[in-house]
């Protein structure tokens, strides 16, 4: 199983959220699982608001 999400206000690195977004496909030709897309989804989101932090902070 995978970790929590960070808590909300703390923000993981980009790397850090890409990262586990490739640990969650063994292979590209394997579907993910329900509980897979739920966490990938997760992780996007999470990801599209540190791009966002990133790109305020430049």
């Amino acid at each position: 199983m995978s970790p929590d999400p960070a808590p909300s206000g703390a923000l993981r690195s980009a790397a850090e959220i890409n990262e586990q977004i490739r640990a969650l496909w063994s292979h590209p030709q394997v579907p993910l699982s329900r509980e897979q897309r739920a966490e990938y989804e997760q992780l996007c989101v999470e990801l599209a608001r540190v791009e966002r932090g990133s790109a305020a902070a430049a």
